[in-house]
């Protein structure tokens, strides 16, 4: 099957809403490539494996690519995709230049080759995420497993927003705790939440692609019974007469929300009330200049900050309920 590739030149600031918008124009799969600096010096001490194909993307620009089937109206979808990227400027998220390209490619150019890249990875002290088409054993007892096929959903625990919410959760979660996760995409989150103890976990996404991958990436983890995937926008399930089927018990000890800083400054009071006092809340993807806004909305709605984390040019607080 022939695709049509529409690949988008941006900012690694801009990624998460430009794949979005991918998505929403109907893509049947979006890649992202950012910049790798293969000679640049990595931390190993958790043993992960870095096997980044080279390119020349400069640093803090990302090229992403969606890809549409025949027989659509790819000026349409063009124009509509350019429109809403230069919306993000009003909402100071600076796109780049945001050039755009279409070209034909063959469905296993695309839907299968990236896999070579998805290797095991130990995101943290306990947390290893595991590709279900790779081999691998825990080295330890206490090394826990994330089998993961994220398909279409953003969320591999490669992306430094992933990989910091997971090294925060470690530090956080109790033994059975009950967890909320807010723009949960492959489950990524849900399931090492889990895997490090939480009795349960709901996991909200508003993408119903995702809301499928969370889905399966729960099944594939055997997490049926501890999991309860829900189609919602953001933390709008408690609030519209649905909180009476939800497998957890309000209010909840921790909350985590990887999604963009523009978002989580939409619901800071809705998590607050959703936390029990000396809650938790996780709030990642944070792009470095959105940092001062968001910490000032944390303490403002009653959050004190404990921790907060950085990974490259991303950013994740550790924020408790006073």
């Amino acid at each position: 099957m022939i695709w049509k590739e529409i690949t988008i030149h941006t900012t690694e600031e801009a990624v998460e809403m430009i794949s979005n918008f991918l998505h929403e124009a109907g893509a049947g799969g979006v890649t992202i490539e950012e910049h790798a600096d293969n000679d640049k010096p990595r931390d190993t001490s958790l043993g992960q494996w870095f096997e980044i194909p080279p390119n020349d993307i400069p640093e803090g620009e990302a090229k992403i690519s969606g890809y549409f089937p025949e027989g659509l109206d790819i000026e349409a979808i063009i124009s509509e995709v350019k429109e809403r990227i230069e919306e993000l400027r009003g909402y100071d998220i600076d796109p780049g230049l945001a050039e755009i390209s279409v070209r034909d490619v063959s469905e296993d150019d695309w839907a299968n080759n990236w896999k070579q890249y998805f290797k095991p990875l130990k995101v943290s002290d306990r947390l290893t995420i595991k590709p279900t088409w790779e081999e691998y054993a825990p080295q330890s007892p206490e090394e826990k497993i994330i089998e993961l096929d994220p398909g279409m959903a953003f969320g591999t625990g490669t992306h430094p927003t992933t990989s910091l919410c997971l090294r925060t959760l470690e530090g956080v979660i109790r033994e059975g705790d009950e967890v909320i996760d807010v723009g949960t995409g492959s489950g990524i989150l849900a399931i090492g939440a889990c895997r490090l103890g939480a009795a349960r976990v709901l996991a909200l996404d508003l993408d119903p692609v995702a809301v499928s991958s969370a889905s399966e990436n729960t099944k594939l983890n055997g997490l049926e019974d501890k999991i309860q995937v829900v189609e919602s926008d953001l933390l709008s399930v408690l609030k519209d007469g649905g909180s009476g089927k939800l497998q957890v018990s309000l209010p909840v000890r921790v909350v985590v929300a990887n999604i963009l800083a523009e978002i989580i400054l939409l619901f800071i009071d809705d998590v607050f009330q959703a936390l029990q006092p000396g809650g938790y809340y996780i709030a990642s993807g944070i792009y470095k200049n959105k940092e001062q806004a968001v910490e000032e909305a944390l303490l403002a709605a009653g959050f004190e900050i404990e921790q907060t984390a950085r990974e490259e040019d991303w950013v994740a607080f550790v924020a408790r309920k006073r």
